[in-house]
């Protein structure tokens, strides 16, 4: 192995062991869902959903809005800025609709997925009755005691009515701690069916850009995408926290035969002719196939024309001809309930945070704002299902795991591993044994972060 790609893995070991070796934690993913910092800072955090990026940016000048007399008490609502007057139209609906709980006043406020769960951490009791939160801040809330689990009247309904992936995401322990609201972040492939026949595997997709002198993008130095190769190969990299969110174990098998096959395959895309490293479309040129996500959805149509077509992850072959499919993150919005005093208030929080969450209100949130949703029924309504991005990346969601927290040193880590290969620090010549020197290093990286 080229000495360049051990000493940049020795070095990130090195930073790992000088940051946790003070009794002090690392520094914290305190991102949502994964996307825009990856785009926009690889180095540092997990990447932020686009629609996220493109609404929240105002939330602190957009006023809250108030429904309901207030007579038996107020509900205080936390939503992204673009769905803050959709929310307040349903939550309006549902005082109207259940005379019970006509006497509360629900006020609903923009506060987006990326300050959320921070600022409920810090005070649990100002905090919002009912949130919105990505999947990757569920532990932390839990372990601050920042959820209710999921009302036990209506648990086996939500669990059915909702896509197995999200279902998963809003459990910890065995435990359902949160209303499934949207399955819509994550990526896919878009592809050019004039260039790419048959879209179900990665040699396919490459030789067909290769002949059409075409290029198909990945970005294989981000920690992000990275995991489609890892994951889909059975790779495990999870860590687990404290109730303070500390990071207190690395769940880490890279350092294995599976992970050597997944950084093979890594390595013979990127000596593909036809490889260019991105993730967003409105950078790719010439381009006959890109993994990229539902933000980019327009701009891939755009590009394309009539030959716009999109597709779950491929799959690939090891050396020994055994087929794996592509894998990753998945991100998930959940609905979550403030553990509540008063009996009667936490009823008409459990019973307006189910009713946001049901299939009808995710199919007109997502007519409304574009939100992907996570109910069955409404991923199968003709509206969604014309919507060939999100039936893709539904399709995609079912071979990947929710995305939890990390350490923001991990994806500075991934970055170099990636670079490597781009570099041809490690190549198709290195051995294996170099390969797993290379994984092993990352591997006891990953698990210095949790130390």
């Amino acid at each position: 192995m080229k000495k360049k790609a051990l000493s940049l893995l020795l070095a990130m070991t090195m930073v790992g062991t000088l940051m946790t070796g003070c009794g002090g934690a690392t520094k914290s993913d305190e991102s949502t869902e994964a996307k825009t910092e990856a785009a926009e800072d690889k180095d540092t955090e997990a990447a932020e959903d686009k629609d996220a990026e493109a609404t929240d940016e105002s939330e602190e000048a957009t006023p809250s809005t108030t429904v309901g007399d207030g007579s038996e008490g107020e509900i205080k609502v936390w939503v992204a800025d673009a769905v803050v007057d959709f929310t307040a139209k349903e939550a309006e609906q549902f005082l109207n609709d259940n005379p019970d709980y006509a006497g509360y006043k629900v006020t609903v406020e923009a506060v987006g997925e990326g300050d959320v769960a921070g600022n409920m951490i810090t005070d649990v009791e100002s905090g919002a009755d009912i949130y919105v939160f990505a999947q990757d801040q569920i532990s932390r809330l839990v372990s601050a005691g920042a959820l209710e689990t999921v009302n036990p009247d209506v648990i086996d309904d939500v669990k059915s009515a909702n896509d197995e992936g999200s279902v998963k995401a809003a459990t910890v322990g065995g435990e359902m701690y949160a209303y499934p609201l949207t399955s819509d972040n994550g990526y896919f492939l878009y592809y050019d069916k004039s260039v790419v026949k048959d879209p179900s595997t990665l040699e396919g997709i490459v030789a067909d850009c290769e002949a059409a002198g075409k290029n198909f993008y990945m970005e294989i130095n981000n920690g992000w995408y990275q995991t489609a190769f890892f994951f889909g190969t059975g790779c495990e990299l999870t860590y687990d926290t404290d109730d303070s969110g500390n990071f207190t174990k690395a769940n880490v098998t890279y350092a294995s035969d599976e992970g050597v096959a997944a950084l093979k395959a890594m390595i013979a895309l990127s000596e593909s002719k036809a490889f260019q490293n991105g993730s967003a479309m409105g950078e790719a040129t010439n381009v006959g196939a890109i993994i990229d996500g539902t933000w980019d959805s327009s701009t891939a149509q755009d590009v394309f024309g009539d030959n716009f077509a999109c597709a779950k992850l491929p799959t690939f072959k090891d050396a020994n001809g055994t087929e794996y499919q592509m894998s990753g993150f998945g991100g998930f919005k959940l609905l979550g309930v403030k553990p509540q005093t008063d009996d009667n208030k936490l009823a008409a929080c459990d019973a307006l945070a189910n009713f946001l969450a049901s299939e009808q209100v995710q199919l007109d949130r997502y007519t409304e704002v574009g939100w992907g949703p996570s109910n069955l029924n409404a991923q199968a309504s003709d509206a969604v299902k014309s919507d060939v991005a999100l039936s893709a990346l539904a399709e995609q969601l079912k071979y990947t795991i929710p995305q939890g927290q990390y350490p923001g040193d991990y994806w500075t880590l991934a970055t170099s591993l990636g670079d490597s290969v781009r570099n041809g620090d490690i190549t198709s010549s290195s051995t294996d044994e170099e390969l797993m020197e290379t994984l092993k290093q990352f591997q006891e990286t990953c698990e210095s972060y949790a130390n």
